[in-house]
């Protein structure tokens, strides 16, 4: 009991320290904002660290509430949205090639069974203040998780690792990959379509897929895509810009039963997407293909170099 008692006092002494960094940070400590940042930055590092290290849910969630809270203050600094938080090294945030936003997604492990998705989406301001989308992950309230557009409080959650930036009728449209650990027998990954409506609010989905459907694949009307397969598998899902498609491995099922998801495994051969006239559509065959990891993070885009974000990369190398 008194170790809990004392564990607990730690707790809040170290989140009452964030705190009170974080307003110190931002009523104008004398360090340039580059170093103010990274302050903060290492102060993140260690909940960053917890939420996927922590020895049981609660310490991994506990680190997931601090991390957020800390997250967030710093973000409040003055064009923060320039700054890269380069050593959260399970934090993915990823640049729309247009620098218009970025998205910031992580995912905290209840156990085996049940993964859940955190994330927000980081606009580019002209006067450099915070505006910020928080994601909601609603998997978990869904049987259905392809059905509908949805808002970013009814988000289909996934840590997302490659941005595609595409336009159709003068219109911008950001295509999302991302993974989702989902539980102790399947992995899915995701393709999602993410737009911005009249008021700049962020939709997620649409009916932006054009395939015949077969066992491996979500049931049409689908507005989002779903690889799911054996947790073993490792399955791949990218974009080839050289080819300019979305490249994925064609499944099949290890026991002649492709609706169980957890028995689907790479064939060997790879399917793919194009985008035509606003819409992805499935190529069924794609020939001389060279296999690529699911994830490549030298593949993942920047933001467009601009005289700020070179000031602060200086700052930051500087210091």
């Amino acid at each position: 009991m008194q170790f809990r008692l004392h564990e607990r006092y730690l707790c809040s002494m170290k989140y009452l320290l964030t705190l009170l960094l974080a307003i110190s940070l931002l009523r104008g400590n004398t360090q340039t904002p580059a170093g103010s940042m990274q302050l903060m930055e290492a102060h993140m590092r260690g909940y960053a660290a917890d939420i996927l290290n922590a020895d049981d849910e609660i310490g991994r969630f506990r680190a997931d509430s601090f991390f957020t809270r800390a997250l967030v203050q710093a973000l409040k600094t003055p064009r923060s949205f320039y700054y890269a938080f380069d050593s959260l090294q399970n934090v993915s945030i990823l640049y729309a090639p247009d620098s218009s936003f970025r998205i910031i997604t992580w995912q905290v492990m209840k156990d085996f069974t049940y993964y859940r998705q955190k994330g927000a989406i980081q606009y580019n301001t002209k006067d450099g203040t915070l505006k910020l989308s928080p994601l909601f992950d609603y998997s978990a309230f869904t049987e259905s998780p392809v059905d509908s557009v949805r808002d970013n409080e009814h988000w289909i959650g996934a840590v997302y690792y490659r941005i595609i930036e595409k336009t159709f009728n003068n219109r911008k449209y950001y295509t999302l990959l991302g993974y989702d650990e989902n539980d102790a027998r399947s992995t899915k990954k995701w393709i999602e379509v993410l737009t911005f409506d009249t008021n700049g609010k962020p939709q997620f989905g649409g009916r932006y897929f054009t395939y015949a459907v077969d066992d491996t694949k979500p049931p049409q009307p689908a507005y989002r895509f779903c690889l799911e397969f054996k947790k073993e598998a490792n399955a791949t899902l990218n974009y080839d810009p050289e080819m300019d498609m979305i490249v994925f491995a064609h499944l099949t099922s290890e026991s002649a039963d492709p609706k169980n998801k957890n028995t689907l495994v790479p064939f060997g051969s790879f399917e793919g997407f194009r985008w035509t006239s606003g819409k992805w559509v499935h190529v069924p065959v794609i020939r001389e293909m060279d296999p690529r990891p699911g994830i490549n993070p030298q593949q993942i885009p920047t933001p467009k170099e601009n005289p700020e974000l070179l000031q602060i990369k200086k700052k930051t190398k500087g210091s």
